[in-house]
């Protein structure tokens, strides 16, 4: 029985990653040609991968919250039941030695045809790229119309660590440096909410840190008419400090203020932890 591959299509200009966001079809589920499986998220954007054929979803390859390549295969259609085929006819004991013999000459040279091919559906850039990093494009997964390479697929095929052949006798590579592991979640408070950021939010944090730490920081000044705080506080003021022995400053305007704000949007107070984001109730 024939399968079609559910695969990552190009994402975009220097996206080469996704995260599964949720699957929309189980396994066993009947599919229709064009029907949306799964949902993927970006950096940028959030995009639903639809069927390329229709059949059945027999295979989830890669599950729910996982990071996946472009040209990844997510899963797999499967075709409906398939009449038996007919038993061959058998064939005289010359006949097949022959058939064996001429099969690896055919093979060999229909895949190099094929690899010729491919390099000529695709653009001169990525003929360039797989020319000068020597690379075998029978083995790297095209996600272009027809077949194409990308210039996305050559670079995701690099970055996968695929070997690629020197041209000169390189200097042994330094042993890799131990990784050090990521600091361990830190214990939630009692009213407190973990929540794990979405790969767009995420990129968002990062891309706000980076301004953050690169950028010039400026505060912005904004004119409020404090008459009735002003007078709030001159009604007040003597009745407050004999209650509470404590002057009534303007601070406690300002935070009774940011504590009804607080009450209307709560989800302002969070913080980031890794990749998650905490809440405050």
């Amino acid at each position: 029985m024939m399968a079609t591959e559910i695969k990552v299509p190009a994402l975009g200009e220097s996206v080469t990653e996704a995260t599964v966001a949720r699957w929309l079809k189980k396994i066993g589920d009947p599919v229709a040609m064009d029907d949306p499986l799964v949902e993927l998220e970006t950096d940028k954007v959030t995009l639903e991968v639809n069927a390329p054929a229709a059949g059945t979803l027999s295979e989830i390859a890669v599950p729910e919250g996982a990071n996946v390549a472009v040209g990844a295969v997510l899963g797999r259609i499967g075709e409906g039941a398939v009449k038996a085929a007919a038993p061959a006819k058998p064939q005289p004991a010359a006949a097949v030695s022959q058939s064996e013999t001429r099969a690896p000459a055919a093979a060999a040279a229909s895949a190099s045809a094929g690899n010729v091919a491919v390099l000529e559906r695709s653009g001169p850039a990525v003929r360039k790229l797989v020319e000068e990093s020597r690379l075998d494009p029978a083995k790297i997964a095209a996600s272009g119309k027809d077949g194409r390479l990308t210039k996305a697929d050559v670079l995701t095929h690099i970055e996968r660590g695929t070997p690629v052949a020197p041209a000169v006798q390189a200097r042994p590579a330094p042993a890799p440096q131990p990784v050090p592991p990521p600091p361990a979640p830190r214990a939630l408070g009692p009213r407190e909410e973990r929540v794990r950021m979405t790969r767009l939010r995420k990129r968002i944090a990062e891309r706000l840190k980076e301004a953050q730490n690169t950028a010039a920081m400026l505060t912005t000044f904004t004119e409020e008419d404090m008459t009735e705080a002003m007078a709030i506080r001159e009604r007040y003021r003597e009745s407050f400090e004999k209650k509470y022995g404590v002057r009534l400053g303007y601070m406690s305007l300002f935070v009774k203020a940011s504590i009804a704000a607080l009450k209307e949007i709560p989800a302002v107070n969070a913080e980031i932890d890794g990749d998650d984001i905490i809440y405050k109730n």
